[in-house]
This record gives C-alpha cells, structure tokens and sequence, in this order.
C-alpha cells in the first residue's frame, strides 16, 4: 500500500508522545510504502496535482521504540503525483489550510482521503457541533457565536446560568477558553473589544457556550475510528486553569466510558461517518460534546500507554480494509466490463 501523509513539518515531531509518528510507525512496520509531506510541499506539474515528498527508505530499521525510530529514519526526496497513492493521511496541525485542500480536489474521487476534504471544511471549527440536530440540548451545549457585540452582552444577560464559555471561534489547544461571569458582565464589553477586534477591521467570530458542570474538573478525550469509540482518557486541567489540555499544563488519567458517554458517541457516530471524518477526538464534559477535532487529533500514545493498549493498530487495520475495498471493486468493474466488450464484439 502507498500511503503520503500531509503533516507538520518532520522536525517539529515530539517522538516521544506523537500520535501522527505512532501512526507512520505501524505503516512502516507493515512494509507500506510511507512518504509524508507538508501543504506548503503542494504543487501542481503539467495541470496534475503533485507532492514534494519524503519517502522511507529500506535503510530505515523499524525498532518497537519510537524516539529510536523517529532519530534514525532515511528519506529519499521526490516530486509524486498524489493521485498515484492509495491513501492520503491528513493529518496537519489546525488551523485548517483550505488552500491546500483545493490542490487534492482532483485527487479525492482516485485517492482515499483520511479525514475527507468535505468533512475537514465543514468541521473545521467549533461551529461543526450545531449541525448534530439536538435541538433539545441533551448532548450539544447551547452555544451562540455572533461578532455582535451587543448581541453576545445580551445573551449573557439572559442566560440562565451565572456564568458562560467565550472561546475565538478559530481557536485550539485551549487557546483564549475563558469564563465569563454575570456578576463581571461589566468587563464583558472590553473582553469581546479583545477577542473580536477593533470596529475599523472587519472582526472575529466568538463562541458563546453554556457552561457545563464539572468543566472545572476536565474533559474526556474520546477517539474516534468510523463512528466508533475505541479508546478514551481524562484530561485534568492545570491548578488555577480551566483548559484540560496537556500543551496547557494538564494531566491525563485511565478513563472508562460512561453510559451517557456511550450514548453520545452513538447519537455522532453517524453523522461523522456521512461527513468522511473516520478519524476524529471528541472533548466530552459531563456527557455533552464540546468540540470535534478533525485535523490532526491526539491521544494515541497516551490512551495506549494508560490501557496498555496499540490504538494505530486499529486505524490502519481501517485504512487497509478501505483500500482493499476499493481495489476489489476496480477489478471487479474491469471484469465486468470486459465480459460486456467481448460480448459486443461477437458478430
């Protein structure tokens, strides 16, 4: 199998805990022809869509430890032809470069692309939960995004909770999650002034969310494979911070999912896999889904490490399965057809 991932660049991996290595690792291990590359490497030759890559080579010893495997890989340099891979891996850092998905435009109906480049525009940020239909609130929080300053004042005036979630519309990692209180709702105007901008630039989408309780306390990482949990662990936030993110300064401990953990990725699941999004995180408070993450999701080496278990074992074994899918199908139509050819050419 050929498999190209678009990632980050090679030298800003941390051996140690990457989950994209984790999965370059087990391709490797399987004898899969591995080459990885960056949006910015995109080009286009002779009107075909093009990749300058990194490719393994058979020089690479392929050691069960990671930071071993990471220092002494080989590459060789290449311009390829993407639509000449089996699978497209994507799996870049937000934020989304939408320029870069265009250039695979012409690829996506010969390549299997992991997650697809509808899904990834659709859901590439916080405003992905609304589209889930739960109008009754039982799993998405109620959540408003607006750049209207006095529309975000007003409904936190009317909310019904004490205090509420701002978070940049385009965020990650944590970046700028705060707590809004009402009893401050007299700073609230100088925060949007910060997170929306100036009134001469044409400004920042904000989220607006219900606060869930227990938000304190962390979230639950769930990952994600073809509308299927397979694995999940507890982010426990820094002392004095709210945002559970390792890169933040928290922690993680074993998770067992709940019932109502359960039923949520149940009530996703589907929709994730009529988007394309086969491979996602889930960040889960208190049963309700806070975000969708679709770009480069985390958490492998840390739920393996806490279950014991191999989590990229599982999404290759997928991808293997998607491609030899395919590939079955291809032969089939090319026999099919050629029964109708030489039937045709029977005088």
């Amino acid at each position: 199998m050929r498999i190209c991932f678009i990632m980050y660049p090679w030298e800003r991996v941390e051996a140690q805990m990457d989950s994209t290595l984790r999965l370059i690792h087990e391709c490797v291990k399987r004898g899969h022809m591995v080459a990885l590359t960056t949006p910015n490497n995109l080009t286009i030759r002779n009107s075909v869509a093009q990749a300058y890559v990194d490719v393994f080579t058979k020089e690479t010893k392929v050691t069960n430890n990671f930071v071993s495997f990471y220092k002494n890989a080989k590459f060789k340099r290449c311009q390829l032809p993407l639509s000449g891979f089996d699978m497209i891996f994507m799996r870049d850092n937000p934020p989304l470069d939408t320029l870069a998905l265009n250039f695979l435009d012409s690829v996506d109906s010969h390549t299997f692309i992991m997650n697809s480049l509808n899904g990834l525009r659709i859901a590439n940020n916080k405003l992905y939960t609304s589209s889930f239909n739960d109008h009754e609130n039982r799993f998405i929080p109620v959540t408003h995004a607006s750049k209207n300053r006095e529309y975000l004042q007003r409904v936190l005036a009317e909310s019904p909770g004490d205090r509420m979630i701002l978070k940049p519309l385009n965020g990650f990692g944590g970046e700028g999650v705060i707590i809004v209180e009402k009893k401050a709702a007299s700073n609230f105007r100088s925060l949007l002034d910060f997170y929306i901008g100036n009134k001469n630039s044409k400004g920042n989408y904000v989220i607006l969310q219900e606060y869930v309780e227990g938000a304190d306390q962390g979230d639950v990482r769930i990952l994600m494979l073809n509308g299927e949990p397979i694995g999940a662990m507890r982010r426990i936030p820094a002392k004095g911070d709210i945002r559970s993110n390792v890169h933040a300064g928290g922690y993680v401990k074993k998770h067992v999912l709940s019932k109502d953990e359960k039923t949520l990725c149940k009530f996703i699941g589907p929709k994730l896999v009529e988007d394309g999004l086969y491979f996602v995180g889930i960040d889960v408070i208190n049963g309700k889904l806070i975000e969708v993450n679709v770009q480069s999701p985390g958490g492998i080496s840390r739920i393996n490490t806490l279950n014991k278990v191999k989590l990229q074992e599982k999404v290759i074994d997928f991808i293997e399965n998607i491609v030899i899918t395919r590939r079955n199908l291809i032969e089939h139509k090319k026999l099919l057809t050629k029964v109708i050819d030489d039937a045709n050419s029977i005088n």
